[in-house]
């Protein structure tokens, strides 16, 4: 049985509950695109709007009549919760087809994981079941240590290949730039001999590195199933925001010609995203 204190705090509850949506519509209606983003995290986004996923946004704002309004956070655990769930901004411009913290648009594009090497060293690696890996220095990105590895790390694992590889945080040391193109950077200065890295952040530093540098496609992957190394990458808005997701959609389905033009000019490998039964991507 409630009692009049718990009738009161839940009143009170509805209440704010209320005030905070009302707040949340009101700023989602004043002409602004409220976007999540990294302020340090190239090629994705920074605070100079330089990544892809900023210009994406302004080509969305643009085509919406909208400015844009960045809620800036460190896009570590936690991310989406302090920022898209408390209600401080509206979309986030790259998560996973699929991601299970918010209601995602169609994917935009497609991309896989890749090898990054010196061309000078003329490896052309493209199997994690290739014989030199059990002797060349491979670097990739650790997340934690609680199984959440990137796919290579963990097929590189089951492969036996342990004692030769080494872990750079895709976290690493915020007060410096980009702190996950360490890893590209040790392939560059010969630190490592191969980096197994996401394609997005591998084509843009090696397209830039001052040491040339060969990214190819990791392939040969279905014996590490069901292990994924290519994955559809869509925007996310906060669940039961339909309205939002539905004009995202219809945006990328008008632009795909000119966000593919965008993706390539920084650098991303481009897998085919597959067509469903009625035409459209997946």
């Amino acid at each position: 049985m409630r009692t009049p204190a718990m009738r009161l705090r839940n009143s009170a509850i509805a209440v704010a509950l209320v005030i905070g949506l009302a707040s949340t519509a009101a700023a989602a209606s004043d002409g602004a695109l409220r976007v999540c983003a990294d302020p340090n995290n190239l090629p994705f986004s920074n605070s100079a709007e330089a990544g892809f996923e900023n210009r994406l946004a302004a080509m969305v704002a643009e085509h919406f009549g909208e400015t844009i309004a960045y809620t800036w956070w460190a896009q570590r655990r936690g991310f989406i919760r302090s920022t898209l769930k408390a209600g401080q901004c509206d979309v986030v411009m790259g998560v996973p087809k699929g991601y299970d913290l918010v209601e995602t648009t169609k994917p935009y594009y497609r991309s896989t994981y890749v090898f990054v090497s010196r061309q000078d060293r003329k490896l052309d690696l493209s199997s994690l079941r290739d014989p030199r890996l059990h002797h060349l220095a491979i670097g990739v990105h650790l997340i934690g240590d609680d199984g959440n590895n990137p796919p290579p790390a963990q097929a590189l694992g089951e492969e036996g290949i342990v004692d030769n590889v080494r872990g750079y945080s895709i976290y690493g040391d915020y007060r410096q730039a980009n702190p996950p193109a360490r890893l590209i950077e040790a392939v560059a200065s010969g630190e490592i001999d191969v980096a197994a890295a996401w394609g997005p952040l591998a084509g843009y530093f090696a397209q830039r590195s001052a040491v040339p540098l060969t990214v190819t496609w990791i392939t040969d992957t279905e014996a590490f199933a069901p292990q994924q190394f290519q994955f559809a990458i869509a925007m996310g808005v906060r669940k039961g925001d339909h309205a939002l997701r539905d004009r995202l959609n219809a945006f990328i389905d008008g632009h795909r010609s000119e966000i593919g033009s965008l993706l390539r000019s920084y650098g991303v490998p481009l897998v085919e995203q597959p067509v469903t039964a009625s035409g459209g991507h997946e």
